[in-house]
């Protein structure tokens, strides 16, 4: 095993001399690369089994022109997350499910390769004084890089995989996430302009559920797109895509979130798209939102929609700005309009488990009415999760701006009588 390592650590290093010597004359085609190892094989003198041989070159090519040991899993489409805590201890979930992998790295020195192999097309770097980064392949995968001292047994990398092909609102119907009624109501909903805030827990589905609704954009439309990194997959013509810079090693040159909600106005959007709410942005979104620029769309980490009313709160008072929570909450009534909520239940499965109405102020409380909810009645001796998606028989105080947007929805669709 050993040798084997060795051998590894002997070609890697012979075919980067190679590269470094022909510079940018080289090809870097992975077939030229592989028939270039095959000869520097030769060269060794080693004779293994043409089995073990390939797999030798494979991982070669992998760690010289790929991402190391986990360059099959990113790969592999039945892959939706990479997790990796030291070089040693890497799993992947699929379907829902975490399990366990044989793959591994030689070292941390090895781990720490990959993590610059990642970071330094982006300009980025992790080190003792700045230990985490936020980052993206080449394919939209989003990444999160923790190094020690903050990451106690190593360094950790996380990847969300990019999904090449976008699911649609029918494959997610199909997936039982969500009913075609409910369907219809939230492409009612985009035509009707109203802003809509998606949210729900860690890898619940809100990042699809935001391209699937932009979608529902027409076309003619200027549409803004602020993220962290840039994932969204919207085919309108008229869309600009602005993502967040990191500061430098020196603590400047940083764009965030905020500064790109600001900047946006500036930029005559139709609609704004926020990735992620997560900071002080909330309040420059709240007053877009409020200032003619409805129809505007974001998602947010929270448990619940109160909860992400209360988020929302909060976020909005990291501002800066000395506003009373009152006059903060009024302004979260009046600018969100909905909230589509996601969850990923026990069984891994991702439901759009509440569809609810931001309504107004009753006193000094944001008034919140379920449209639509899942009502989980129990678990089958498989695990996986029973319960059904209904309306709740409440039909919106916004029907109206549906109607005039051209949708005039049945009561059939909001459960009139259901109960």
């Amino acid at each position: 095993m050993e040798k084997l390592k060795d051998l590894k650590k002997q070609l890697i290093k012979a075919i980067s001399s190679e590269l470094e010597a022909e510079k940018s004359s080289v090809d870097l085609n992975r077939e030229t690369l592989a028939k270039k190892l095959e000869i520097l094989y030769q060269e060794t003198n080693a004779k293994l089994a043409d089995k073990q041989r390939q797999q030798l070159i494979t991982d070669v090519l992998n760690d010289v022109i790929g991402y190391g040991p986990i360059q099959p899993l990113l790969d592999d489409p039945e892959t939706a997350e990479i997790m990796i805590t030291g070089p040693d201890n890497i799993y992947v979930e699929r379907n829902g499910i975490l399990s366990d992998t044989n793959i591994r790295f030689d070292d941390e020195t090895h781990v720490m390769r990959i993590i610059d192999r990642i970071l330094h097309p982006l300009g980025r770097q992790v080190d003792w004084d700045t230990p985490t980064a936020d980052a993206r392949l080449p394919d939209g995968s989003r990444v999160n890089v923790v190094i020690p001292p903050v990451s106690v047994d190593g360094p950790c990398i996380t990847i969300r995989k990019f999904l090449k092909t976008k699911l649609s609102m029918d494959q997610i119907i199909a997936l039982e996430s969500i009913t075609p009624h409910m369907a219809q109501f939230l492409k009612a909903c985009i035509a009707a302009r109203l802003n809509i805030l998606i949210t729900g827990n860690t890898s619940s589905g809100k990042t699809t559920m935001l391209n699937i609704l932009t979608g529902y954009i027409p076309g003619n439309e200027r549409i803004i797109t602020i993220e962290d990194a840039a994932e969204l997959q919207l085919k309108q013509k008229y869309v600009v895509r602005l993502e967040t810079k990191a500061a430098g090693v020196d603590g400047s040159g940083s764009v965030t979130t905020r500064d790109l909600v600001r900047n946006a106005l500036r930029m005559r959007p139709d609609r704004i798209v926020v990735g992620e709410v997560r900071g002080g942005e909330a309040i420059d979104m709240l007053q877009a939102m409020n200032t003619g620029h409805d129809g505007s769309l974001a998602t947010l980490h929270a448990n619940s929609p109160r909860d992400a009313i209360s988020r929302l709160e909060t976020m909005a008072m990291m501002s800066g700005l000395d506003l009373p929570l009152l006059a903060i909450r009024k302004q979260v009534a009046s600018s969100i309009d909905l909230i589509v909520h996601m969850a990923r239940l026990q069984d891994g499965t991702r439901k759009t488990t509440r569809i609810t109405e931001a309504s107004g102020m009753e006193g000094d409380i944001v008034t919140l009415s379920d449209i639509f909810k899942f009502e989980q009645s129990g678990v089958d001796a498989s695990g996986k999760v029973e319960g059904e998606l209904v309306p709740t028989g409440i039909r919106p105080l916004f029907s109206p701006r549906l109607e005039k947007a051209g949708f005039a929805l049945g009561a059939e669709i909001f459960g009139m009588g259901y109960y």
